[in-house]
């Protein structure tokens, strides 16, 4: 079916992502691999190209475009390839809407600028090894001293924190209430250089490999006060603004993670014969990619709606929990009878296939499990 969601200018945009990867991501795509993360000036390159830039207010350096289609391009295109471009996800699509909406104008000034051009990289540290999505549990504090902040305590399962030159971390900066136990949480843009900021172990995960991911400690890190992201105390209700786009981002990914396990399954049983015949030539086979590609044809829709409905202020968080949980488990689905297609060739991973399906688990996990984000559904309808 024919897409109305992209425009001409998305289009130049996509062949421009498309030519970048070919000839950027590729052929090394699995060096990163091995070493867990893209080599630290390839950043700097997504920089020049101007993907960070994008929604960036132009007076930093940006495009000044408020859309998130732009960035759902991207993802298209490295599934498209069956490539990652490492941290830039929790960059761009978790990290830089809490700077624009709670950065202040000298804030702005001082981290957008290198945010655009990929010196800074960025991450945001919420989970902690005793809370997971518990996050009014959290133990990490930071304590008023003069004009800092002392921080203490460990995060992990942080996504880019190797690399990370500032990370967003939710700290308590004062108790929990009875009546509200997320009161109390603010958010803390710590520089990395800081003495006592220390990365620990780098998490070996059974997919995503080219993404570094961290675990941070803390040891009376002093964070000056005007790197306190927006009002103390506020640090809940800030991390909840963000869920939306944050958990479309997850289910374009996946929507576009199943489409391009569709496209390489087609290529593949075209090309193998089993019994003297092409694989692509038995019923079932035909059967299978028809159910997958209906799949996908209906988390495209989902997707583009909830894009239009993003861009237009009007995405809500059970919206995109509906999207993220289908979205999620139409890649668990699709990409798992697309590698069985592959036969044995499906579990190596020389081949493309083999990455989506390692690397599609976590999508039912993170940004909200799928438990929980039936719960907001459940809520939502009044169940």
């Amino acid at each position: 079916m024919r897409r109305t969601v992209f425009n001409e200018d998305h289009e130049a945009f996509r062949d421009t992502i498309r030519a970048f990867i070919e000839a950027e991501v590729v052929p090394v795509y699995e060096e990163w691999e091995n070493a867990g993360h893209p080599p630290r000036d390839f950043y700097t390159k997504l920089g020049e190209l101007g993907v960070f830039g994008i929604q960036v207010p132009e007076e930093y350096g940006g495009a000044g475009e408020t859309s998130f289609k732009y960035q759902a391009v991207v993802s298209e295109e490295c599934a498209r390839a069956g490539v990652s471009f490492g941290g830039y996800g929790v960059h761009v699509n978790l990290v830089l809407p809490y700077l624009l909406k709670y950065g202040s104008q000298e804030q702005k000034k001082r981290w957008l600028p290198p945010f655009v051009s990929g010196e800074m990289m960025t991450a945001i540290a919420m989970t902690e090894p005793g809370t997971g999505s518990d996050l009014a549990g959290m133990q990490t504090t930071a304590k008023l001293d003069g004009d800092h902040y002392v921080l203490n305590g460990a995060k992990t399962f942080i996504t880019g924190g190797v690399l990370a030159d500032r990370v967003l971390v939710v700290a308590r900066t004062s108790p929990a209430t009875p009546e509200n136990r997320r009161a109390g949480l603010s958010i803390l843009a710590v520089d990395t250089r800081s003495e006592g900021y220390a990365v620990g172990r780098k998490l070996e995960k059974i997919g995503l490999r080219s993404s570094d991911t961290a675990e941070l400690s803390f040891t009376d890190v002093r964070v000056p006060v005007e790197d306190l992201l927006g009002e103390e105390g506020r640090g809940f209700e800030y991390l909840t603004h963000n869920l939306a786009e944050e958990r479309l981002g997850i289910a374009t990914s996946s929507y576009a993670s199943a489409a391009a396990a569709v496209e390489f399954a087609r290529r593949y049983v075209q090309e193998r014969t089993v019994f003297g015949k092409t694989v692509s030539s038995f019923q079932n086979t035909k059967f299978v990619l028809a159910e997958c590609a209906t799949e996908v044809e209906a988390a495209r829709s989902l997707v583009d709606r909830c894009i239009e409905a993003l861009d237009a202020g009007e995405l809500t968080p059970a919206d995109a929990a509906v999207c993220k949980l289908f979205c999620t488990e139409v890649q668990a689905r699709v990409v798992d009878k697309c590698l069985q297609l592959h036969g044995g060739y499906g579990y190596i991973l020389e081949y493309p296939i083999a990455r989506l399906y390692a690397d599609a688990r976590v999508a039912r996990i993170y940004g909200g499990t799928s438990e929980v984000l039936k719960t907001i559904i459940a809520k939502d309808i009044q169940v």
